[in-house]
């Protein structure tokens, strides 16, 4: 390709919009645009990184025995409706109605179309297990597009899907898919780190994310520094401190103490001279269609992930102080004792003995709180948020925190989906069962960012070998000159006949905008064609990632460019 003909430009400053270096450097590239917020078009040079990336997908699906298939993108609600989803996901399910006045989605993922497939194809275990797998654009009506690639609310998603006749055949499965992921993050040159992480909305009982550390992400997952303990924190689990020897037999009882304007632990801790530790922080949450009071020390953060899954509910969002009112708890000075309109989950290092507590009675508070005894212990879960100095579950060593950009997710969900569409098989002994499945993804726009995440200089890009748009970036310097002129086409020629993948930079631009540009779109390997070259009968070759020029005479240019290490794939 003549860069002179190439659709899209470089820039000298990134837009306005740009928010992080890797997509500063995608814009100024000339890899992909802004058509609307959340919203991008891929130029020519970004599209065929995207197919490098999808091909190294579809390589490494095929390998695992998946069969690529396309579903809509506009699917009926109906299908939605059955899951429950439809009921279950907010705003961002981009909901539609056609001119007949029926309901569609437009599929931000699509679990309960090829469900629906699954339950019309298959009818007899000696059809299982399979895994189909799609490209295909997704849809969600996020509310705050971020990141430029990262989240959008029009993006390109692998999805697969498994299908096994029972638990036992998925757990076989999801180690090949597993490693799967790991072989397409390192061949696209992107150094990911699989985590245990929360199913979310697609829901089942197992799941992994694989994430590029980054300060960029917005994952946040909790790493040991002694052991291979790595989990997002939605989810992460530490060892957790007991406080207290006091038992329940040697308990005082309730005592009410007076607190004017006394709210914030803090505030209690100086008041009472305690640590944050001899305190009950109860949090009230509306969750769906009820009250959720979660009862945890003062020195603990709940995790909303967590108690929302302990307390199966879709939509968790903090009490309004109406709400609060109007089941008789008095904001500021919520109370575990003697509450009744809401339902108690107490985390698991609330131990049966005495803590200070709210009085659920303005400027009170109660003194001798015994869980167990003086308001109900029986809904016992981990609703703590995990952070950065606590205890590793496994070993016992230091939890750090990193910030990370989540490029792949992979679910075993088990029936879930199954059931509630009736995905049903004839088993060996005549009997209906309900398949089991597994669920796959990639964001393919999210892979490309984290690729220039991983892989860039303060010049520009340093692409892998594997994804770059093209090997070589061929500049022919002072094209004015005949001699350079007919010496960088000939050059150009040879190499599109040996099936070579060339950019020739063939503008009448100085030496100085041409070298910036080959550093800025940085490409593996450069080949330079100028006059000083051609006196000693020879061409440059720079790889990218160096720098280190080399002069090769002209009779074996093209024999060491194709042999050159920097297109060595990973």
């Amino acid at each position: 390709m003549r860069l002179s003909q190439l659709f899209g430009r470089t820039l000298r400053q990134a837009p306005a919009e740009a928010e992080t270096e890797a997509f500063r450097l995608i814009l100024r590239a000339g890899l992909a645009r802004q058509t609307a917020a959340g919203i991008y078009s891929f130029l020519p040079l970004g599209w065929r990184a995207i197919q490098k990336i999808m091909a190294i997908v579809r390589d490494e699906m095929n390998r695992i025995d998946g069969q690529e298939m396309l579903m809509p993108v506009i699917v009926p609600a109906e299908l939605w409706k059955e899951s429950g989803r439809w009921f279950a996901i907010d705003e961002t399910l981009w909901r539609i109605r056609d001119r007949n006045d029926r309901d569609f989605v437009l599929a931000m993922t699509h679990e309960e179309v090829v469900t629906d497939l699954t339950r019309r194809e298959v009818r007899s275990y000696r059809q299982l297990p399979y895994m189909v797998y799609q490209i295909q654009t997704k849809v969600r009506d996020e509310p705050r597009p971020r990141g430029g690639l990262l989240r959008m609310r029009e993006f390109l998603m692998k999805d697969a899907y498994s299908f096994h006749a029972d638990a036992e055949d998925l757990d076989r499965y999801y180690p090949r898919m597993y490693q799967a992921y790991l072989n397409v993050f390192r061949r696209v040159g992107v150094p990911a780190v699989p985590v245990q992480a929360d199913p979310g909305m697609i829901g089942g009982t197992g799941s992994h994310e694989f994430i590029l550390p980054s300060p960029v992400g917005e994952a946040v997952i909790i790493r040991c520094t002694a052991c291979t303990y790595a989990a997002n924190q939605e989810i992460a689990v530490a060892r957790r401190p007991t406080y207290y020897t006091d038992i329940e037999a040697a308990a005082p009882p309730v005592e009410p103490v007076e607190t004017p304007g006394v709210t914030t632990i803090e505030d209690l801790e100086r008041f009472f001279n305690l640590p944050p530790e001899a305190f009950l922080k109860t949090v009230v949450y509306q969750g769906d269609d009820r009250l959720i009071a979660a009862v945890v020390t003062g020195g603990t953060t709940i995790n909303e992930v967590k108690l929302a899954n302990v307390a199966q509910v879709g939509n968790l969002q903090l009490a309004s102080e109406e709400a609060l009112r109007a089941a008789g708890i008095t904001p500021g000075f919520v109370s575990p004792v003697g509450l009744h309109g809401a339902e108690i989950i107490v985390d698991e290092a609330v131990l049966p003995h005495t803590y200070v507590a709210g009085a659920n009675r303005k400027d009170y508070h109660l003194r001798n709180v015994l869980p167990g005894r003086d308001f109900p212990r029986d809904h016992v879960a981990d609703i703590a948020l995990v952070s950065a100095g606590s205890s590793c579950i496994l070993c016992g060593g230091a939890l750090v925190e990193q910030q990370g950009i989540e490029l792949g997710h992979t679910f075993k969900l088990g029936t879930k989906y199954s059931a509630a569409l009736g995905a049903r098989y004839l088993g060996r002994e005549g009997r209906e069962e309900p398949i089991f499945m597994g669920c796959y993804g990639i964001g393919l726009d999210r892979l490309l960012t984290a690729v220039v995440e991983a892989n860039h200089d303060d010049k520009g890009i340093t692409w892998p070998a594997s994804v770059a748009p093209y090997q070589i970036h061929l500049l022919g310097l002072n094209l004015d000159s005949p001699d350079v002129a007919a010496a960088a086409d000939d050059l150009y020629r040879s190499l599109l006949a040996l099936g070579v993948e060339v950019l020739y930079d063939d503008r009448l631009e100085t030496p100085g905008v041409k070298l910036a540009d080959a550093d800025l779109i940085g490409l593996p390997l450069r080949v330079t064609v100028s006059a000083r070259s051609l006196r000693q009968n020879a061409v440059e070759l720079t790889p990218r990632r160096t720098g280190q020029h080399v002069l090769v005479p002209r009779v074996d240019a093209i024999a060491q460019i194709q042999h050159h290490p920097a297109l060595a794939p990973a």
